[in-house]
């Protein structure tokens, strides 16, 4: 038996079979996303690339920050001074 939808007009007709709706919305997601990318790049080079030179200096914060956030801290396991046995 066909799958069949019903249109605004009242005539039925046979579905579609493709993609789903998600992936065909996933799609097109990610074509806007990499055209306006490209347009605000191609549109405000100057600005992007002037920022690029602080990304070293706030790399240092971040990397700190996650890499050495336990850093000498032993909070999993128990101290040996208050240890029982």
């Amino acid at each position: 038996m066909p799958v069949s939808m019903q249109n605004h007009f009242g005539s039925r007709e046979r579905a579609e079979r493709g993609w789903p709706v998600k992936v065909r919305a996933a799609v097109v997601v990610v074509g806007f996303l990499g055209i306006s990318g490209a347009l605000l790049f191609t549109e405000h080079r100057a600005h992007v690339l002037g920022l690029l030179v602080w990304l070293p200096l706030l790399a240092c914060p971040l990397m700190h920050f996650f890499m050495h956030g336990s850093h000498g801290h032993h909070h999993d396991r128990p101290d040996d001074r208050g240890a029982r046995p």
